[in-house]
């Protein structure tokens, strides 16, 4: 009975009205305290850092009230290196001030791979195996064998190299070839109209090499380079025309589609010449009265 008589005192209902509203109170706080912590709808958008350095973005993270940190790198070949290839949060995404955005950036120096064991496959074989690495075949040169087309040895710029030794990617590694006990020949392949790396690939099929590689005035860039196509050749691609295998086919290049593609205004100077040398209408009907 006293226990009844406390719950349902004025004392005891006074307390409990003070914890409930010192209960209410607390809860009141913490979210006032927490929308002003996480400054609730005071938000902005990410900035886009994608193409920038870290020199060039460092002002906008101090102008933002930001943070960053490099997270990580990868090698784009035909991108500048140092520059910022992708980021977290992404452009556009709501962030607020002090927040720290990761970014990928492209590296600073070349990819490396490490070159495989090529010796003893076929020269078909080790192009696909040093490809899938990363890297090209360079020059085939070719040695007395009694083995024929297969790969007796692999070399950097001139000097061997051992199975494992790191390399920049898109590096070219020669291969020394058995040419078996014969004089092998091959035709010269007509290149006419290819690019560089087509050329030599055309030329690798026939187990020979691309030698001098002879650049017009038109070639200014690297894209220029790139696009270039093959308008010259030596030795030429004449029926009868044989190479050792291994032998250089010299190149010249250029983007000046003129030196393989008709030009119409000597068409057009031709056809009309050869009209202008025809007997006009008056002539004709003289030459038929003579006749007649």
């Amino acid at each position: 009975m006293s226990f009844i008589k406390i719950i349902f005192s004025k004392e005891f209902a006074k307390h409990l009205g003070i914890l409930v509203l010192a209960g209410i109170l607390t809860i009141v706080l913490v979210f006032w305290g927490l929308n002003l912590y996480t400054r609730h709808g005071e938000g902005f958008e990410t900035p886009d850092f994608t193409g920038l350095t870290e020199q060039q973005f460092k002002h906008l993270i101090e102008k933002n009230d930001l943070r960053y940190e490099i997270i990580d790198s990868v090698y784009i070949d035909d991108a500048p290196p140092g520059i910022v290839v992708e980021q977290t949060p992404t452009p556009g995404s709501l962030i607020k001030k002090n927040r720290k955005i990761f970014f990928t950036i492209n590296s600073w120096t070349s990819e490396k791979v490490q070159v495989p064991d090529v010796i003893d496959y076929s020269v078909r074989n080790a192009r696909v195996l040093l490809e899938s690495f990363g890297l090209k075949v360079g020059n085939l040169i070719y040695v007395p064998s009694e083995y024929t087309n297969l790969v007796l040895g692999q070399l950097y710029k001139g000097k061997p190299i051992d199975p494992g030794t790191p390399l920049e990617k898109g590096s070219s590694v020669d291969l020394i070839i058995g040419q078996g006990l014969s004089n092998q020949t091959t035709a010269v392949p007509d290149l006419t109209g290819l690019t560089l790396e087509e050329a030599k690939e055309s030329s690798q099929n026939l187990s020979l090499n691309i030698g001098a590689c002879i650049y017009d005035s038109t070639v200014v860039s690297k894209e220029d380079s790139l696009n270039a196509f093959v308008w010259k050749q030596r030795p030429e691609s004449l029926p009868g025309n044989q190479l050792r295998l291994g032998a250089s086919i010299d190149i010249w290049l250029s983007t000046d589609s003129s030196y393989i593609m008709p030009d119409s205004a000597v068409i057009d100077t031709i056809e009309t010449e050869m009209f202008e040398d025809l007997p006009d209408d008056d002539q004709f009907d003289n030459e038929e009265e003579k006749f007649f």
